[in-house]
């Protein structure tokens, strides 16, 4: 079973990268840039595998590359906040 095919586990594994990621002390810039490049990915290469994920194709497909940076950034606060991960 895939991270993608559960809405909570991806957006838990997700929180377990975004944490790693901070603890090994990149900037929470190169984060967003990353959650972007593979927002992208996702969208353009990866079937949504259920009700969340169509969603969140749809607006990625609808917006312009800022709206999508700014969607990716939404994802990486929404995993911190309920993670705990702090900025």
């Amino acid at each position: 079973m895939s991270v993608l095919d559960n809405f909570r586990d991806w957006k838990h594994f997700l929180g377990e990268r975004v944490q790693a990621a901070k603890q090994a002390g990149m900037e929470s810039e190169l984060i967003n840039q990353a959650a972007y490049q593979i927002g992208d990915y996702l969208a353009s290469q990866v079937d949504p595998k259920n009700e969340e994920e169509r969603l969140l194709k749809e607006l990625w497909d609808s917006g312009d590359e800022e709206q999508q940076r700014t969607l990716a950034s939404l994802m990486v606060k929404m995993v911190e906040n309920e993670s705990g991960v702090r900025q």
